[in-house]
């Protein structure tokens, strides 16, 4: 599906380097197939020669030859890079943005004030930073023009790191954002908070650090792999009387789940945010 399309990459920074990785290791897109633009030749370079990719300083260079086209920018980017672009844009291309709290409506308002007269696919998309490792949880959605096939090569795609998940309404992108764009900052807040405690108590940081890592990978594994509910695997660790349940007492008086739930609100928020360019 994927071996002889070229494939884009507007902004070349580490989750374009994350997906470059990914495809390049899947073995689904050749190094020959893969373009990447940057306004930082440092990063061109530096993908030029780990992964052999072609790379140009121009957006609108990149874009001529592509089937593919990621926009991998800034939010704050976006509108000029696409003006740059919408000469090079013909029906044959399809256009995905990871760009966070932007629709696809005001990538398609943005390219139509830059002269472009047709409609093309755009699949809007949010990965996360574990694509690096190629364990991303990415969900994508549909845009103006895309339909199951654009879907399905999106998939595909974003497979390549991790797994997808395909969102039917795209007014809940900004909560996907919150949720597991933003997630990982959390988990590594949270593993920073446990490696603090531990140390406190007495442990030496290398195996707080240590343990902490492995208790937070072995749970998700955990909660991934049992077909118990995740209430019910956190009442397999919770004695009557016993030390969990002092330690989830603590939590529960700090307002923890209260605090979570309003982190995702406020980053949701902001997600809105960005797409009215604020």
């Amino acid at each position: 599906m994927l071996t002889k399309k070229n494939i884009c990459f507007l902004g070349a920074g580490n989750l374009a380097e994350a997906l470059i990785k990914g495809l390049i290791s899947s073995e689904s897109v050749s190094p020959g197939h893969i373009l990447a633009s940057d306004k930082m030749s440092e990063r061109l370079m530096h993908l030029a020669e780990a992964y052999e990719v072609k790379v140009f300083n121009k957006n609108f260079e990149a874009v001529r030859d592509a089937d593919i086209i990621f926009l991998t920018v800034k939010p704050q980017d976006v509108d000029s890079v696409l003006a740059e672009i919408a000469p090079e844009i013909n029906h044959g291309k399809l256009l995905i943005s990871v760009a966070a709290g932007i629709t696809t409506a005001r990538i398609m308002d943005a390219l139509k004030e830059a002269g472009l007269k047709h409609f093309i696919p755009v699949v809007r998309a949010m990965p996360n930073t574990p694509a690096t490792v190629r364990e991303a949880a990415t969900a994508i959605c549909a845009g103006p023009g895309a339909g199951e096939s654009h879907l399905e090569l999106a998939a595909a795609l974003f497979s390549t790191v991790g797994v997808v998940t395909i969102i039917e309404d795209e007014s809940l992108m900004d909560a996907v954002t919150a949720l597991s764009g933003s997630g990982p900052a959390y988990v590594f807040l949270f593993m920073e908070s446990l490696i603090e405690g531990g140390v406190k108590l007495g442990l030496p940081r290398e195996t707080a650090k240590s343990l902490a890592m492995q208790t937070v990978f072995g749970a998700a594994a955990l909660a991934m792999e049992s077909p118990k509910e995740l209430s019910e695997l956190r009442s397999m660790v919770t004695s009557p009387g016993g030390t969990t349940m002092a330690g989830l007492k603590k939590l529960g008086e700090g307002g923890f789940c209260e605090i979570i739930e309003g982190a995702l609100e406020a980053a949701a928020l902001r997600a809105g945010e960005l797409a009215k360019g604020k």
